[in-house]
C-alpha cells in the first residue's frame, strides 16, 4: 500500500489527467513551488496537499482506509470470541485428556503455520491472491458516482494487485490466528481460575514410556521461561485419572498447557506476523515519479533562466474596456457575495447614470452551482439583456470558473462585461499594488490573471476609478 501522502499525490495525478476541477488550481500551485526547497517527493507531496486545500480528496481516501481497517478489526474480534467459545466448550468436563486438548489447541494451527512457511519459501515472488483483492475491494465499501470516489476506488484496487500485498495478506492471516489463540488463552486462564481440573492421559498404540518422554520433551521449552511442568512421578500418576488429583500435580499440568499454548502457538505466530509486517514494509508500493506526469512537473521545477540580461518581458495582456449598451441590464455575482448591496454602481460615472436605476437593473444574485447556472442561462435565452458579472478577488480563474464565464458569455445576447471586486469593493487599488521596488502582491497577481483570461475571451472589464 502507498503511504497516505503518496496516495493523495497519486489521486491528484489521476484526477488531473481526467480534467477534474480542484479546489485550488494545480497550475498556480506548481508555479509557486518552483522556487521552494525540498526533494522531488517532498515537493510533490506538498503540491498535492495544497491542491486539496479543502481536504475533500484526503477525506475520501481516509474513509476507504478506515473501512478496510474496520473490517479487519471486526474480523479479529469475531475470531477471538470464536476461540474463547470453542475452548470453553471443550473444557466442560472436570477431568480432561491432556493430549486431546493440546491437539485441539495446536494441531490444526501447527499444520497451517507449517504450510504457510513452506509456501513462502517456494513462492517467493508470488502475486497477491485475487480473492483477497475482491474481498476487500473498496467498491463494496464506499458508494459514489463522483469523480473523486471513482478515482480513489481505482487507486486502492491497483494497490491491492501489487506484489507486495501478499505480505499484507500474510500479516492479516496471522493476525486472525493470533486473535483466535488469544481467545483460547483467555478461556484457559478463566476456567483454571474458577474451576479445578484433573488432567489424564492414555493411549492404545503408544507405550507409557513413550508418552512420558513426549511429555518431558514438550515441557522443555515452557520450563525455560518459568512455567511449571509435571515431573516423571506426576506424569505416571496422571495415567487414566478419573477423579480429582492433588492440586500441586494439577497446577503442573495446567502450567504445561498454558506454556505450550504460548510457546508453540502464540509466539511462533507472532514471529510470523512480525516477519510479514517487515517484508510488507520492504516490498510496499512506492510512488513512481518516472511517469510522464511527474517528470513534466519535475522538469518544470528544474528550469532556470539563462542569459536573463537579454530577456525582454512581453507586455501583460490587458482586458478591453467595457462598453455599456443601452437597455435593460442583468447583474450577477460569480461564486462570492459582495460587501455592498448595489455594488455595480461604483463602476460607472455620471455618463452611465441610467445603469444605476433599479428599473433598468435585474439583480440575479450569486451564480455558484449547476442549478444557478441553469436558471441564469434560461433567463438569458428568454431576455435580451447585457450582463454585468461581479467577480470577487478571492475567485480563482481556474478551469471551472472560466467554464462558467464562457457559458454566460455564450447566452448573453447583448454581451457580457465584468467588474472585479476586492474586499473594499474597489479594484483600482489592485492595479496600483506594484511599485518599482516591491513585487506583485497576491491580489495584484490575481488581478493580472483575470486580465489575461478576459483579454483572451475579449470580454470587457469595467474600469473603476479610485
Amino acid at each position: 500500500m502507498l503511504s497516505p501522502q503518496d496516495q493523495l499525490t497519486e489521486l491528484v495525478r489521476a484526477l488531473e489527467t481526467d480534467q477534474h476541477v480542484f479546489a485550488t488550481d494545480p497550475l498556480l500551485i506548481t508555479e509557486k513551488l518552483q522556487g521552494e526547497d525540498g526533494t522531488p517527493i517532498q515537493k510533490l507531496h506538498r503540491r498535492a496537499s495544497r491542491i486539496d486545500s479543502n481536504g475533500a480528496l484526503a477525506r475520501v481516501l481516509g474513509k476507504i482506509d478506515g473501512r478496510i481497517k474496520g473490517i479487519m478489526i471486526v474480523m479479529s474480534v469475531v475470531w477471538c470470541i470464536s476461540g474463547f467459545l470453542g475452548l470453553f466448550t471443550l473444557l466442560q468436563s472436570n477431568v480432561v485428556n491432556f493430549f486431546y486438548v493440546l491437539v485441539c489447541l495446536l494441531g490444526f494451527h501447527t499444520i497451517i503455520l507449517g504450510g504457510w512457511l513452506v509456501m513462502t519459501l517456494i513462492n517467493r515472488d508470488q502475486q497477491s491472491p485475487s480473492w483477497f483483492a475482491s474481498f476487500v475491494s473498496p467498491s463494496y465499501l464506499i458508494r459514489g458516482k463522483d469523480d473523486v470516489t471513482k478515482a480513489a476506488v481505482d487507486l486502492y484496487e491497483r494497490q491491492l494487485q501489487h506484489s507486495g500485498m501478499r505480505w499484507y495478506l500474510g500479516r492479516f492471516s496471522h493476525q486472525l490466528w493470533l486473535a483466535t489463540l488469544t481467545g483460547m488463552l483467555l478461556a484457559i486462564i478463566f476456567l483454571l481460575v474458577v474451576r479445578q481440573y484433573s488432567f489424564s492421559w492414555e493411549s492404545t498404540l503408544l507405550s507409557d514410556q513413550a508418552l512420558v518422554s513426549l511429555t518431558q520433551v514438550l515441557g522443555w521449552l515452557p520450563s525455560m521461561v518459568g512455567f511449571g511442568v509435571p515431573d516423571s512421578t506426576a506424569i505416571a500418576q496422571s495415567r487414566l485419572v478419573t477423579e480429582a488429583m492433588p492440586l500441586s500435580v494439577a497446577r503442573q499440568w495446567a502450567g504445561l498447557l498454558v506454556g505450550s499454548l504460548l510457546m508453540y502457538g502464540i509466539v511462533p505466530r507472532a514471529i510470523a506476523w512480525a516477519f510479514c509486517a517487515l517484508m510488507f514494509r520492504r516490498k510496499k508500493m512506492r510512488l513512481d515519479i518516472k511517469q510522464p506526469y511527474y517528470q513534466k512537473i519535475l522538469n518544470f521545477w528544474q528550469r532556470h533562466v539563462v542569459d536573463a540580461d537579454d530577456f525582454t518581458e512581453a507586455p501583460a495582456p490587458i482586458a478591453p474596456k467595457a462598453t455599456v449598451s443601452a437597455g435593460k441590464k442583468l447583474v450577477a455575482l460569480l461564486e462570492y457575495p459582495a460587501n455592498q448591496d448595489k455594488w455595480w454602481q461604483s463602476g460607472f460615472d455620471d455618463s452611465h447614470h441610467d445603469f444605476g436605476q433599479s428599473s433598468e437593473v435585474e439583480d440575479f444574485g450569486i451564480v455558484d452551482d449547476r442549478d444557478d447556472m441553469a436558471r441564469l442561462k434560461n433567463y438569458l435565452d428568454a431576455h435580451p439583456v447585457q450582463v454585468l458579472l461581479g467577480i470577487h478577488s478571492n475567485a480563482l480563474p481556474d478551469r471551472g470558473t472560466l467554464r462558467k464565464l464562457d457559458q454566460i458569455a455564450a447566452h448573453a445576447k447583448d454581451g457580457l462585461i465584468v467588474q472585479l471586486l476586492s474586499d473594499t469593493n474597489s479594484a483600482a487599488d489592485l492595479t496600483d499594488a506594484r511599485t518599482d521596488d516591491e513585487p506583485l502582491d497576491k491580489q495584484a497577481v490575481r488581478y493580472q490573471q483575470w486580465q489575461t483570461a478576459l483579454s483572451a475571451r475579449k470580454i470587457g472589464l469595467v474600469d473603476i476609478d479610485a
